[in-house]
């Protein structure tokens, strides 16, 4: 450990003038574009952190829906979950921390078994991976023998485990229709399996799980946004189908980027976590972004002090045993071999 660390364990990083010059780029980038930015509070942290990372030489990897301090400030690598994972295995960083929930670090530690993959806090769950269990799954499978189960990589690794193959937002079409039989078992979502259904001749046998996030999204808040400001409308696909009725666009989270690139509107309204607007900002300034507003409370518990606390005394290491590991790789790996078509 750095000796300055061991002589005080826990060091509060101080303000100083020279920051505002040496993250100058970093607060012009975000300037008007993201909320609740207290630089003299984020600056001395995001400088810590900075520093401790390539002392360690770790990467960080941080979510779409991470808020923009951490996606702009810390990250090395930004993107959607399994494409986190995807960069753990690639890159050449053998300490990673992946600052999201419980099964992305997961899936990171699966797809790169040789590396030490840290979480800045272990209680930043899914309240849809928590919706569904390895046992339930079984259960699945005894009730219906011989229908494959496809399972969203918003799983944990024991649900990967019992699968067949996983699936993102943006392939999941693509895998169920890869299954080549009739009935496919798709879990955990349950609107997102009802949207796939309504792209596809397979009939889905589907899970009553949500995101806690989506799920609140409703039908007058689409309706406002579009009859208020005029907004385009661009939703997630864990959205509710009524929701989905009402929108422009229904995409991933890196679809949704692609679309606006695309397109070019005005004004949008994002239906999905509000932190991703935030960090789009940054790269669309040109495009006003109307927030029907929802954060999860999941991905908010990653905070700078605990990815500086994390690195620091390198807590918080992600395990998954190699009896569920292998299985669920395979699962990972199928998705792949179908093809992965856009991140989701």
């Amino acid at each position: 450990m750095n000796p300055l660390l061991e002589s005080n364990p826990h060091p509060v990083p101080n303000w100083h003038p020279g920051l505002e010059s040496k993250y100058a780029e970093l607060m012009r980038k975000l300037e008007g574009q993201a909320v609740c930015l207290d630089w003299p509070l984020q600056l001395p942290w995001i400088d810590a952190i900075n520093q401790l990372k390539r002392q360690r030489g770790a990467r960080i990897m941080a979510h779409s829906y991470q808020a923009p301090e951490i996606f702009h400030g810390v990250a090395d690598v930004t993107g959607d979950s399994f494409a986190l994972a995807q960069a753990a295995a690639d890159c050449d960083a053998d300490l990673i921390v992946l600052c999201g929930v419980h099964f992305m670090a997961e899936t990171a530690k699966i797809l790169a078994p040789g590396k030490t993959v840290l979480i800045p806090d272990l209680e930043a769950g899914c309240s849809l991976a928590a919706s569904i269990t390895a046992e339930d799954v079984r259960g699945l499978r005894a009730k219906h023998p011989g229908v494959p189960v496809v399972s969203y990589v918003n799983t944990s690794a024991a649900v990967k485990a019992e699968s067949d193959a996983c699936c993102t937002s943006a392939n999941a079409v693509q895998v169920v229709a890869a299954m080549g039989t009739p009935q496919v078992i798709f879990l955990p979502d349950q609107y997102l399996g009802a949207y796939v259904a309504s792209q596809t001749n397979v009939e889905l046998l589907l899970w009553a799980g949500r995101c806690e996030v989506h799920e609140q999204f409703t039908v007058q808040q689409a309706r406002h946004a579009r009859e208020q400001f005029q907004a385009k409308l661009v939703a997630h696909p864990e959205c509710s189908p009524a929701v989905l009725a009402e929108v422009d666009f229904v995409g991933s989270t890196s679809a949704m980027s692609q679309w606006l690139a695309r397109e070019q509107p005005s004004r949008v309204a994002l239906i999905t976590e509000c932190s991703m607007a935030d960090n789009l900002r940054a790269q669309f300034p040109a495009i006003e972004f109307i927030k029907p507003c929802k954060l999860c409370p999941h991905m908010q518990r990653i905070t700078l002090p605990k990815i500086y606390a994390c690195l620091r005394d390198l807590r918080h290491q992600v395990s998954v045993p190699e009896t569920i590991a292998n299985p669920a790789r395979r699962a990972l790996q199928r998705m792949l071999a179908i093809g992965r078509g856009e991140r989701g």
